[in-house]
C-alpha cells in the first residue's frame, strides 16, 4: 500500500470518527432533553434530518483540517479547530430551529430542538470530538515515557527559557528526541522559578546548577545529563559558568542548536564556539524559501566549508535541482554523500571542475541552466596568497569573471558572489583579488540593467562578511588544537581584532542578500555587507578558550605572540570611504552604493593581467591591480 493510499485511508477513518461523534452528540442530546411523548413527537423528524445533518458536518470537519491532524500531536491549535467545528454545528441546529418554527412543521410545538438541546450538543459535540483524541495522545505519551525509562534514559536538566524547554519536551514525547528524560529546568528568568512546563520543575536559576545536581545526588537520583537550549547561551544566563561548572562535576552538556527554520529538534555536542557568539540575527525562513523553492541552483566550491552549508541551506528551503561545482573529489564526495543522505531534498548532481577551465564552466553552466549561481570558490588564505600572487589572480579574478559569464550566458537570474570584508580597503592579495572580482560583477550587473531598461535581467551581487567560526582555516580550530597539545597558543599581535559569525548565520544572511537584490524596489544595490557585530580581540578569543577548558591561561598553556603576518592588518573594516553605506530595510545586511569603473576599462586590466601572469611577472601584476585598486596598501608586498 502506497503512502498516499494509507494516508487516504487515514483521513476517511477519521471522518467516520467524526460522523459517529456528531450522531452521538445529537442523539444523546435529543434523549437527554425530551422523554414521554415530547420524545415520541420529535424523534420521525430527527430521523429524517439527522443523515443530512452528519453529511454537513462531515464537510464541517474537513475544511476545519480536523482531518489531516495527527492525533499523537493533538494540541491546542486543534482543540481550536474542534471548538469551531462544534460552533458551527451549533449554529446550524439554531438555523434549524429557527426554520423549523416558521414553517410551523408541528402545531403542538413552537420549536423543535430548543434552547438547551442546542446548548447539549454543543457540550457534547466538543466532547465526542475530543475525547478520543486527548485519550490517543495520552498513550502515545505515557507509553513515551515507559519507552524512555525502561531504554535507561539518561535523567538530564534542562538549561534556559521555559518556551525552549517546552520544545525539547515536545520532542521526547513525539520521539524525535531519545535516550534522554528531564527532571528539572533550569531557567534564567526569575517568572519561571517554581512553574511546572508538562510536568517537569523548574528547579532553580542558571546559577543554581551545581546545587541542583548536588541535591539529586544525594536523593540517589544523579543527573547524567545538562541539555543547552538556545535561551542558555545568551549573555544574562552566563553560558560558560555552566559549561564549566557542569564539565568540573563529570556531567555530559549537549545543546539544542535551534528551534527555528523548521529544523526538527535534535542534540548535538557543545563547541567552544557556541559561547563565543554575539545573539544571532533573526532569519525570515519564510523569505529565503520563496527565493530558493523549486529552483535550480549551482553552488562553486560546494565542498567548502561556506559552499557546503550553501548546499544544506538551499536544500533545506525546497530547491529542485542543485549542482555542486567542487575541484577537490574528497570533498566533492563528502558535501554529496551529505546531501543525498537527506530523507528529501533536491536533485543533486556533482561535477569535479576548476572555475579557471572557462570551457568546463561554461559547458556545465549550458547544461544545467541554474536560476540561482551561488559563488563561493576562491583561494582564502592571506599567507599563501602573499607568497603565490599569479594563482590567487588565476583563481579568485579569472575563475570569478568566468563563472559570472558562463551563469549570464545559461540564463540565471541572478549569480551571488562571496567575498570577503578583506576586500575593503585591501592590504592583502586575498582582498585585493576579491575587490577586483566584486567590481567585475558590479560592472557586468550596471551594464545589464542598463541594456534591460526596465526588463527583468539577470542581478550579480557581492556579499562581503568576516571570519566564519569552525570553517577551514577558521582561528578557532587552531586555537583547539594547540589548547590540546598542551600549548603554546599562536596569535600575531596583542592589539588584533576580527569580526566572527557562525556558518549557518553566514550563509542564511548571504540567501537573504540575494532575495533583496532579485526585488525590483532596490535594483541599484550589488554589494552588500554582513553585520558581524561588536568585532572580537585575538587575545581575549585565545583567553577565553583557554578558561572554557578548564585551564588557566599563562599557567597551563602560554600565550605567545608571532607578529603580523603579509597582508594582515589590526583591526578589519566593514566599508570604503568611497562607498558609503544604504539602508535596505532587512535585518542583519547592509548595503554599500555602487562604486566601480565602466566594464572596457576592467577588460583592459584583464587582458593586462592574463599577459603578465603567462610571463609570471610580478611587477606588472602589481602594477594593473594597483591602478585598479588605488587605495591597495603599500604593505602587500
Amino acid at each position: 500500500m502506497t503512502r498516499l493510499s494509507q494516508l487516504t485511508l487515514r483521513n476517511f477513518l477519521i471522518l467516520v470518527h467524526d460522523a459517529l461523534a456528531t450522531t452521538f452528540a445529537l442523539l444523546a442530546s435529543f434523549y437527554l432533553r425530551f422523554e414521554g411523548s415530547l420524545l415520541t413527537d420529535r424523534l420521525p423528524h430527527l430521523l429524517l434530518i439527522l443523515p443530512w445533518f452528519v453529511l454537513f458536518s462531515v464537510f464541517v470537519s474537513y475544511f476545519s483540517n480536523l482531518t489531516t491532524a495527527k492525533w499523537r500531536f493533538t494540541s491546542l491549535p486543534d482543540a481550536v479547530n474542534i471548538l469551531r467545528v462544534a460552533a458551527v454545528l451549533t449554529l446550524a441546529l439554531v438555523v434549524l430551529d429557527y426554520v423549523y418554527f416558521f414553517t410551523g412543521t408541528n402545531s403542538q410545538s413552537p420549536v423543535f430542538l430548543g434552547r438547551v438541546t442546542i446548548i447539549l450538543f454543543f457540550f457534547l459535540e466538543v466532547f465526542a470530538l475530543s475525547a478520543l483524541r486527548l485519550g490517543y495522545r495520552y498513550f502515545r505519551y505515557s507509553r513515551t515515557r515507559l519507552h524512555a525509562r525502561s531504554d535507561n534514559a539518561a535523567p538530564a536538566l534542562l538549561v534556559g527559557r521555559t518556551a525552549d524547554a517546552e520544545v525539547v519536551l515536545r520532542g521526547i514525547e513525539n520521539g524525535a528526541i531519545k535516550r534522554l528524560w528531564p527532571v528539572g529546568v533550569l531557567s534564567p528568568s526569575d517568572a519561571d522559578r517554581g512553574q511546572m512546563i508538562r510536568n517537569i520543575p523548574v528547579v532553580g536559576g542558571v546559577d543554581d546548577i551545581e546545587a541542583v545536581i548536588r541535591d539529586f545526588e544525594t536523593r540517589q537520583r544523579p543527573i547524567k545529563r545538562v541539555v543547552m537550549t538556545p535561551s542558555a547561551f545568551e549573555p544574562e544566563a552566563h553560558p560558560e559558568s555552566v559549561l564549566m561548572r557542569a564539565r568540573r562535576l563529570g556531567v555530559m552538556v549537549s545543546r539544542l542548536p535551534s528551534l527555528e527554520g523548521g529544523d526538527a529538534p535534535r542534540l548535538t555536542n557543545v563547541a567552544v564556539e557556541d559561547l563565543l557568539l554575539r545573539p544571532s540575527q533573526k532569519i525570515d525562513y519564510a523569505r529565503l524559501e520563496t527565493l530558493v523553492r523549486g529552483k535550480s541552483v549551482i553552488v562553486t566550491g560546494g565542498g567548502g566549508s561556506i559552499g557546503a552549508e550553501i548546499c544544506e541551506r538551499v536544500a533545506t528551503f525546497g530547491a529542485a535541482r542543485l549542482l555542486v561545482v567542487e575541484n577537490s573529489e574528497p570533498a566533492l564526495y563528502a558535501v554529496t554523500e551529505a546531501l543525498s543522505a537527506r530523507d528529501s531534498g533536491p536533485e543533486i548532481e556533482g561535477r569535479i571542475a576548476d572555475i579557471r577551465d572557462r570551457e568546463r564552466i561554461t559547458r556545465l553552466m549550458s547544461e544545467f541552466k541554474p536560476d540561482i549561481v551561488f559563488h563561493a570558490a576562491a583561494l582564502k588564505h592571506v599567507p599563501i596568497l602573499e607568497r603565490d600572487w599569479s594563482e590567487g589572480v588565476k583563481t579568485n579574478i579569472f575563475g570569478s569573471v568566468n563563472v559570472a559569464d558562463a551563469a549570464h550566458a545559461a540564463g540565471a537570474s541572478a549569480m551571488v558572489m562571496i567575498s570577503t570584508d578583506k576586500a575593503i580597503e585591501p592590504v592583502s592579495m586575498l582582498g585585493l583579488t576579491k575587490r577586483f572580482a566584486e567590481m567585475y560583477c558590479q560592472a557586468l550587473d550596471h551594464d545589464l540593467m542598463t541594456e534591460a531598461k526596465g526588463k527583468p535581467h539577470m542581478r550579480l551581487i557581492s556579499v562581503r562578511f568576516g571570519n566564519v567560526l569552525a570553517s577551514n582555516g577558521s582561528v578557532v580550530p587552531k586555537f583547539k588544537a594547540q589548547i590540546e597539545a598542551g600549548g603554546p597558543i599562536t596569535v600575531t599581535h596583542p592589539d588584533m581584532v576580527r569580526y566572527f559569525m557562525t556558518i549557518r548565520e553566514a550563509c542564511d544572511l548571504v540567501i537573504t542578500a540575494a532575495t533583496h537584490a532579485v526585488t525590483p524596489a532596490r535594483p541599484d544595490v550589488s554589494v552588500y555587507v554582513l553585520e558581524m557585530g561588536q568585532p572580537v580581540k585575538i587575545v581575549d578569543l585565545a583567553e577565553r578558550m583557554i578558561r572554557l577548558s578548564g585551564l588557566q591561561p599563562g599557567v597551563d598553556v602560554e600565550i605567545v605572540f608571532s607578529g603580523i603576518r603579509p597582508g594582515e592588518r589590526l583591526n578589519e573594516i566593514l566599508f570604503a570611504s568611497q562607498e558609503p553605506t544604504l539602508e535596505i530595510g532587512v535585518a542583519g545586511v547592509m548595503a554599500a552604493k555602487p562604486n566601480q569603473p565602466p566594464m572596457s576599462t576592467l577588460r583592459k586590466w584583464l587582458a593586462a593581467l592574463e599577459d603578465a601572469i603567462e610571463r609570471d611577472d610580478r611587477v606588472t601584476i602589481r602594477a594593473v591591480l594597483q591602478d585598479a585598486v588605488p587605495e591597495f596598501g603599500s604593505n602587500a608586498a
